[in-house]
């Protein structure tokens, strides 16, 4: 089964090994979603309230964290060549799971993307001088869009060129705030601000890019190898996190601020530009396409609607466009952060169906062999529900005690990983399976 014509890059079906790419192309991408400017205010806020010391330490148990996440996600991506959404109908959560946590996901990206357009046109405009913010945002908005449409392969090229101008661009503002310090003394200096906890910051860590790694398949699918996958993992987190943050922590602790961003951005002529413009465009570029993939799948599970990828992605794109353009899309941050707690757990549920209960690994494997999905899909699965809601409300309400993020994705694991085994035992099945449907696709 192939899809891909148009530019629909296998939305609803397996991306076939001739499709696969070299490792260092999904890297780049993947660098891109990691070194941006959030990741900068992340650092400085780490810098802000933490030693250099202390803020390594707390970057690398959140790396760590992401590392293990992404790589278990992205690894069973490759192998299987889906989707993070349309991979969960045989991981855990039949057709009409799949299709909520597509629109979830789809909806949260959409809702990122909209917000991120507006730092987009906001960025032009200030160094412009041209036009006005609405203009920018509508021409930044339908620029993405455009991107996105011709899938995979453009997003490649389009991470080849922003990565290095963006990286170029924040060395030249670091050497500029950094001169006139000795990195030694900034190593060992007391922060300026409150005091940030461990624990905390470590959640800031893990937090900041859950999102990102749970839709990890969406590009690891088109690697060629799991070993692709794990360097790609490691390199992308451990450059694109590890070296942003404490690169923003060195600055925090040398201009004894927390708005180092605002600091960066403000230096003369297209440095600060190019740090935003760049910053944001490889990040929206993997909302837009994500949240494409997320909406494609909703359609399909709910409605039986096959939605071309390309169509899904002119409709979102111009929509997502349209809310920053009228500027109600920040005005949904909160609600967009609430949808973000609600995404953990369905990691925690598809490693645990994939990699330990393993219910739908034989049938994958024998049509991954013929390069076709299974026949057959649960309709849904009630356990894996009941998980989710309750790694959800963890997430949302336990906030005193160790990383939300990390406590909603391992109770959604835990609750769902009993759940089946307690089934199993009360209706004496070895394999729990619930009905399932031959309406696959």
């Amino acid at each position: 089964m192939t899809n891909n014509h148009s530019g629909d890059d296998y939305s609803l079906s397996r991306v076939p090994m001739s499709a696969r790419t070299p490792m260092w192309r999904v890297l780049v991408i993947r660098l891109g979603s990691l070194a941006c400017v959030s990741q900068l205010m992340l650092g400085a806020a780490l810098g802000y309230g933490m030693t250099f010391w202390d803020a390594v330490t707390a970057t690398l148990l959140g790396s760590l964290l992401l590392s293990a996440v992404s790589y278990a996600l992205g690894a069973a991506a490759c192998r299987e060549g889906l989707s993070t959404s349309l991979l969960s109908r045989w991981a855990g959560l039949g057709k009409i799971g799949s299709s909520i946590i597509g629109g979830v996901i789809a909806i949260a990206l959409l809702g990122w993307f909209g917000v991120q357009n507006s730092v987009f046109a906001e960025g032009l405009h200030q160094a412009t001088g041209m036009f006005n913010i609405q203009i920018w945002a509508f021409i930044t908005g339908i620029l993405v869009t455009v991107i996105v449409v011709y899938g995979f392969k453009l997003l490649s090229f389009t991470a080849n060129i922003s990565l290095p101008l963006f990286m170029f661009a924040v060395l030249i503002a670091a050497v500029h705030l950094l001169s006139g310090h000795d990195i030694g003394t900034l190593i060992n200096a007391a922060p300026a601000g409150e005091p940030l906890p461990l624990a905390v910051a470590t959640t800031m860590v893990a937090g900041g890019f859950m999102i990102g790694a749970i839709i990890t398949p969406d590009i690891s699918r088109f690697m060629r190898s799991e070993k692709d996958v794990f360097w790609m993992t490691v390199i992308g987190i451990f450059v694109g996190e590890l070296s942003m943050n404490l690169l923003a922590v060195l600055m925090a602790l040398a201009v004894r601020s927390s708005d180092v961003v605002t600091i960066m951005l403000s230096l003369a002529g297209w440095i600060g530009a190019t740090i935003v413009i760049f910053s944001t465009i490889k990040l929206n570029d993997l909302n837009l396409y994500s949240s494409t993939l997320g909406i494609t799948n909703m359609l399909n599970a709910l409605f039986n609607i096959k939605l071309n990828r390309v169509t899904a992605t002119l409709i979102i794109g111009i929509f997502g466009t349209v809310l920053s353009v009228l500027g109600i899309i920040n005005y949904f941050i909160n609600f967009l952060v609430l949808l973000g707690v609600a995404i953990p757990p369905v990691a925690g549920i598809m490693i645990v169906d994939y990699f330990i209960l393993k219910r739908n690994r034989k049938v994958l494997d024998e049509t991954r062999a013929k390069g076709t999905l299974p026949t057959e899909c649960e309709v849904w699965n009630p356990i894996s529900m009941v998980a989710w809601v309750l790694g959800f409300l963890v997430g949302q309400f336990v906030t005193n005690f160790g990383i939300p993020a990390v406590n909603s994705l391992l109770v959604g694991a835990i609750a769902y990983y009993l759940g089946m085994k307690i089934y199993g035992v009360i209706t004496c099945k070895s394999q729990v399976e619930f009905a399932k449907t031959d309406q696959v696709i």
